[in-house]
């Protein structure tokens, strides 16, 4: 009789366990272009987008769209910690002044246009439903895009020959840094 129960006893217990082995939230998927050669490094900003739709034309500029905008979101990200890490180290007149300037201008440009944008790859899908998915991976080297940042700076007149200088400093540290990485 104890064996029969302890068996059963056993058995409930390996039951219970394979029914809570199962994960609520279902099965995790691998989507394309997932994984650390897709992500930003300290040389590139790496953005990967999706897009869906019944029109293959609209899935691909909606997955196009996203992966700049993620870019575009690591850059910002990235200069408002830059800045306000430069403003706390560098001390002058016209610090506060050139960095204000400066995030407005990687505003500007992560808006209208991210320059040497390269295409790592697109995959698109057709499903039985007859609506298209379609996956892209677009990076930029940093180095090139703070030069382009640079030159950039130097064409607008707004900035003052002082705040310019700041600003050129700061992207010749972020282009340093960036040539250096691994």
């Amino acid at each position: 009789m104890r064996l029969k129960l302890s068996l059963f006893g056993w058995a409930s217990a390996l039951l219970l366990f394979i029914g809570c082995a199962e994960n609520p939230l279902g099965k995790t998927v691998k989507e394309p272009f997932s994984g650390s050669k897709y992500e930003s490094n300290q040389r590139f900003y790496r953005g990967v987008g999706k897009g869906a739709s019944k029109m293959d034309g609209v899935a691909q500029s909606q997955a196009e769209l996203k992966a700049r905008q993620s870019i575009a979101q690591q850059v910002q990200t990235h200069f408002e910690v830059v800045t306000d890490d430069y403003q706390r180290n560098v001390s002058g007149e016209y610090v506060d002044e050139a960095m204000t300037r400066f995030e407005t201008l990687a505003r500007e440009i992560t808006r209208t246009q991210l320059t040497d944008l390269r295409n790592l790859g697109s995959e698109k899908y057709l499903n039985d439903a007859g609506s298209y998915t379609v996956y892209v991976a677009f990076e930029i080297k940093k180095s090139s895009m703070y030069r382009h940042m640079k030159k950039q700076a130097r064409l607008d007149n707004k900035i003052s020959k002082q705040s310019l200088k700041e600003i050129e400093a700061l992207l010749d540290l972020e282009i340093a840094k960036a040539e250096a990485g691994n």
